[in-house]
C-alpha cells in the first residue's frame, strides 16, 4: 500500500528512510508548537485554541502535501507573519477575530490563485530583488521581536533602543539558548533548535523560571469555529483592511513558493526545471491557511525545516505523513507546551536564530543598480522599523515603480506592479491601519 501511495522505489527510497526522515523533520520544526501559541496568545487568542488551531493547520496542509503532492514537505504557521499579527492586535485597535478574518480572506484568495494559472503571473510580477528584500526584512523583524521579548533590547528615550540588563535572568538565559543552538547547528546536529529549547527549559525549570504543574493532557478541544468568518470578513472589508489582506496573501505566497522550490530542488524532485505537483503543493498550503484562520492561527507556509528530513534521504509524502503522526501525538503534551510558551527565554532564541537564517537573501540582491537596490533596502529597513510587513512592502513596491519610470525602464515593470503601487499609495494615505 505504501509503495502504491508514495512510489518509494521510483523515488529511490524505502519505508525506514522515510519514517526516520519524518522523525528528524518533526524535531526540527516542533518548536512551532510552542512558539506559535506564545506569539498569538499575546494577541488575545486563547492559548488552547491557538495550540489546537496550529495542529489542525499542520495536519490539513501536511496531509494534502503528503497524499496529493507526494512531497516530503511539512506545512505549518509561518514565522514572522504571526508576529506581525500580534503587533497589529496590540496597535491597530482591532480585535483578533477581525484580524483573523483578514487571514481568512487572504487564504480564500490563495485557494483560488492556487487552483488557477494566475498564481504564476502574480509570482512573476514581483521583481526578484524585492522578493529577496522582503525575506530578509521579515528575518530582521522576527529577530528584533526575539530580542525585545527577551529584554536583550529595551526602549531608551535618548537613543530609541539600547542594550538591556544582561543580569536579567530572561536575558542571560536567552543568550545561553542562542549559544547552545548555534553550536549544535555548527556541528550539524539534527533538531538543533528543538534541543536548544529543551536544554534551556530544563535549566529554567531547576532555577525556578519555568513552572510545570502538569506534563500530559489535552487542550480544551472545542472544534467549533472561533468566530463567524463571513460576518467578520464583511466587517474587515467595511473597515478597509485591504492592505492587511494583501500582506497576508503576498507573504504566504512568496514564502511558500520559495521554500517549496528550495526543498524540492534539494530532493531532486524538480524535473525539466519545474515542480510537477506545484498546483497540489500550493493547494495544500492554501487550504491549511484557510483552516488555520478559521480555528485560530495565522497563515501557514511550507517549512524550510523540511530540508532536514530531505538531507536524511526523505523523498516522498511518507516523510511528511510520519511528521503529521507525531504532531497528532503532541496534542497530549498541551500542558507542557503551554508552560514552555510562557517563558520568553525558551522561545526567544528560536525567533532570533530563525531570523538570522532569512538574512541570506540579502546576498542575492543586485546592489549595483539603484533602481533595484533602493526598493529592496527600503523594504528591509521599513518592515522592522515600522513594525509592519504591509508598510515595508508598500514602500518597496512604490519606490520600484517610481525609480524604474524615472529611467524609462518600462519593460522592467510588470503591469501588475502598477496596480500594486497605486493600491499601496491609496492604502498608505487613506486606509492606513
Amino acid at each position: 500500500m505504501l509503495e502504491r501511495l508514495f512510489k518509494l522505489k521510483e523515488n529511490n527510497t524505502n519505508t525506514k528512510t522515510e519514517v526516520v526522515s519524518g522523525l528528524i523533520t518533526f524535531f526540527s520544526m516542533s518548536y512551532i508548537l510552542v512558539v506559535n501559541p506564545a506569539v498569538l496568545s499575546a494577541a488575545g487568542i486563547p492559548l488552547d485554541r491557538v495550540f489546537t488551531a496550529t495542529i489542525i493547520a499542520i495536519l490539513v496542509g501536511t496531509l494534502i502535501m503528503a497524499l496529493a503532492a507526494n512531497y516530503p514537505i511539512v506545512v505549518a504557521p509561518g514565522m514572522g507573519i504571526n508576529s506581525y499579527f500580534a503587533i497589529l492586535a496590540a496597535t491597530s485597535g482591532y480585535n483578533y477575530k477581525t484580524l483573523l478574518a483578514t487571514c481568512f480572506l487572504g487564504a480564500v484568495i490563495f485557494v483560488i490563485l492556487s487552483a488557477t494559472k494566475f498564481r504564476e503571473s502574480l509570482i512573476d510580477s514581483i521583481p526578484n530583488n524585492l522578493r529577496h528584500g522582503i525575506s530578509a526584512a521579515i528575518g530582521l523583524f522576527i529577530a528584533f521581536l526575539g530580542l525585545k521579548n527577551s529584554s536583550l533590547i529595551v526602549a531608551n528615550p535618548h537613543t530609541i533602543l539600547s542594550l538591556g540588563d544582561l543580569k536579567n535572568p530572561v536575558a542571560y538565559m536567552t543568550i545561553l539558548g542562542i549559544f547552545i543552538i548555534l553550536v549544535l547547528l555548527a556541528l550539524e546536529v539534527k533538531g538543533a533548535i528543538f534541543i536548544g529549547m529543551a536544554v534551556v527549559a530544563i535549566i529554567s525549570y531547576f532555577t525556578g523560571m519555568l513552572k510545570v504543574e502538569k506534563v500530559f493532557g489535552i487542550p480544551h478541544m472545542d472544534l467549533s469555529l472561533l468566530y463567524n468568518p463571513v460576518n467578520e470578513s464583511i466587517n474587515a472589508l467595511q473597515l478597509g483592511l485591504y492592505g492587511i489582506v494583501f500582506t497576508f496573501l503576498m507573504v504566504t505566497l512568496f514564502d511558500t513558493t520559495g521554500t517549496m522550490v528550495a526543498v524540492t530542488s534539494q530532493a531532486g524532485l524538480i524535473k525539466n526545471g519545474k515542480m510537477e505537483k506545484a498546483k497540489e503543493a500550493l493547494l495544500a498550503d492554501s487550504f491549511a491557511s484557510l483552516a488555520g484562520s478559521m480555528f485560530g492561527t495565522t497563515p501557514t507556509s511550507a517549512y524550510i525545516e523540511s530540508s532536514a528530513g530531505v538531507a536524511n534521504g526523505g523523498r516522498t509524502g511518507l516523510t511528511a505523513l510520519t511528521t503529521s503522526f507525531l504532531v497528532v501525538i503532541s496534542i497530549f503534551l498541551f500542558p507542557l507546551a503551554s508552560s514552555l510558551a510562557s517563558v520568553p527565554a525558551i522561545t526567544s532564541p528560536a525567533l532570533i536564530i530563525i531570523g538570522s537564517f532569512m538574512m541570506e537573501s540579502i546576498a542575492k540582491i543586485d546592489w549595483s543598480d539603484i533602481t533595484e537596490a533602493f526598493p529592496a533596502f527600503v523594504t528591509i529597513v521599513g518592515i522592522p522599523l515600522t513594525g509592519s510587513i504591509n508598510d515595508g512592502i508598500a514602500f518597496g513596491f512604490i519606490f520600484y515603480v517610481v525609480l524604474k519610470l524615472s529611467k524609462k525602464q518600462w519593460k522592467d515593470i510588470h503591469p501588475l506592479m502598477y496596480i500594486f503601487a497605486i493600491l499601496f499609495v491609496i492604502q498608505l494615505l487613506w486606509l492606513h491601519v
